[in-house]
């Protein structure tokens, strides 16, 4: 299999999370293709954690051209997935290509690394039924309801499965990912 990584976002994605893993695998040496949507600028969101506010706020982010529209994804030239958080997966949980695009990465058991509200793309499609995930914690909900073992860390791991919580998880998230993506998509 091709040493190549997929990245699923679109609009409102969280900048950290999807520009630190798209950096992250180039430098390992990985093809990485992000795809959207359609074939556009995307703009991602900052996300920020701010004394006196109950939640995070959120504030423009960078813009990064997506490589691929998701009609144009076939599952099968890529090795692992990423899937950013942010408010993205909100609206593209609901895209009957981004379940084709998962699905065909949870039947084959390819690595997935998912991230923040990434988990919801993941939960919509069934994949995490019996599974252990981390989430960011206001999803801990959702994730019991998809069937899900929440476990509030930095990390987990089940199988070919890598879950964090948020961006200040990112070395964790990444040092886990790797360590699954080697073992799976040896670069040669």
């Amino acid at each position: 299999m091709a040493a190549k990584v997929l990245i699923v976002t679109g609009d409102a994605a969280e900048s950290l999370e999807v520009l630190y893993p798209y950096q992250r695998l180039r430098e390992e040496g990985y093809e990485v293709h992000i795809a959207a949507p359609s074939r556009k600028k995307l703009r991602f969101v900052v996300h920020d954690f701010e004394e006196g506010f109950d939640t995070y706020t959120e504030k423009p982010g960078y813009t990064w051209p997506a490589d691929l529209a998701f009609t144009e994804v076939d599952p099968a030239q890529y090795a692992a997935l990423v899937l950013p958080g942010g408010r993205a997966p909100e609206y593209l949980r609901n895209d009957p290509e981004v379940r084709r695009i998962l699905a065909a990465f949870t039947e084959s058991d390819r690595p997935v690394a998912q991230i923040c509200h990434g988990p919801l793309l993941t939960a919509a499609i069934g994949a995490l039924d019996g599974r252990r995930v981390t989430a960011y914690p206001a999803l801990e909900p959702d994730m019991h309801t998809a069937g899900a073992a929440y476990e509030n860390s930095e990390a987990v791991v089940d199988g070919t499965l890598v879950s964090a919580r948020a961006w200040p998880d990112h070395s964790a998230w990444m040092r886990e990912f790797l360590t699954v993506l080697r073992s799976k998509a040896p670069l040669a």
